[in-house]
């Protein structure tokens, strides 16, 4: 089969294309035939060896996927040849097959697309666990959202209009701010042309009561200093490379909390309550309650391309990768 080999560290220049030999299911394991790999931020920093995992080299990235059930291990239950399913991996996705534990695995319904699939595990599974979980947004509560238009914002977006609560979507250009209006967003901000605290305090008020960062460096302290009384500033990642250093005191005179938000491990430690959020936006989706919005496609040989994008902040929604 091909993949996309990491051989060496460094940016997306020094992936290659490779034939490798199929995988073989182990004891629990089962066999997928990759239908679309979802790219994802952390995909930019693992293979530089800036990410909480660091695999040995040579592996293939890519850390989500969906696609049909090809061979199924010893002792694996539940599952069967033929079988459509979306899974986690960390990596190997960006290639045409992959081996995975069956544990996680997800069967997929018939309504919902391999490309949509492979891109709704990891942004809106990060987005469930830290909206509705670590934040525990209510129905009326207002959600500032930035970084809105990239693929963990816009389902933060979507998932705080299900709740019910009124959101703010924050982006750097008014193409993208458009985008997370049709996804839901009440109000917006542009901060390329608006200061980010004046544009909270002309949508938000008295400040926001959840704030949902995946973008790190300037933004997170401007926003935390306007954050409303006992607001919750959901520390998601720091897609702009720089993680801020917030002065504590700003927590105690806002009654505010900090909440880290580190949805990989929370998948390893709390398996099943994933798994029932996963069943809760599934359905969610079945009732068009979710859109997730795939904006562009690549190939195997265009990988490298769809990193550059990711990290240059040019991507909206979710992109993906078809083998």
């Amino acid at each position: 089969m091909r993949a996309v080999l990491c051989e060496a560290w460094g940016g997306p220049e020094v992936l290659v294309v490779k034939e490798v030999a199929d995988p073989v299911a182990k004891a629990g394991e089962v066999v997928v035939g990759i239908r679309s790999a979802g790219v994802n931020f952390p995909d930019v920093l693992i293979i530089q060896k800036k990410y909480q995992v660091q695999p040995e080299l040579p592996f293939s990235p890519g850390a989500e996927f969906a696609g049909d059930i090809l061979a199924v291990g010893e002792g694996v239950t539940g599952f069967a040849v033929g079988d459509r399913v979306a899974g986690l991996c960390t990596t190997g996705g960006f290639a045409e097959k992959i081996a995975v534990e069956a544990a996680r695995l997800f069967r997929i319904p018939d309504s919902v697309s391999y490309q949509v699939a492979s891109g709704f595990l990891l942004a809106y599974g990060t987005s469930y666990h830290a909206v509705k979980d670590r934040a525990a947004l209510l129905k009326g509560e207002t959600m500032l959202v930035l970084g809105a238009a990239g693929g963990v914002g816009l389902s933060a977006v979507e998932i705080g209009k299900v709740i019910g609560a009124r959101v703010v979507a924050a982006a750097s250009s008014d193409e993208k701010l458009e985008i997370c209006r049709a996804h839901g967003a009440d109000e917006v901000i542009n901060y390329a042309t608006e200061e980010l605290r004046a544009g909270i305090k002309r949508t938000c008020g008295a400040g926001p009561d959840v704030i949902y960062d995946p973008v790190g460096g300037k933004f997170s302290e401007s926003a935390f200093r306007s954050i409303g009384w006992r607001g919750r500033h959901l520390v998601i990642g720091f897609a702009n490379g720089e993680i801020p250093a917030i002065p504590l005191n700003l927590t105690l005179l806002k009654g505010a909390s900090l909440v880290g938000v580190f949805w990989g491990s929370f998948t390893q430690r709390e398996p099943k309550v994933f798994a029932n959020g996963v069943a809760e936006m599934l359905g969610w989706m079945a009732e068009g309650k979710l859109k997730p919005r795939i904006s562009k496609t690549y190939n195997l040989n265009e990988v490298p391309q769809a990193l550059v994008d990711m990290s240059e902040r040019k991507v909206t929604g979710k992109i993906v990768v078809v083998p």
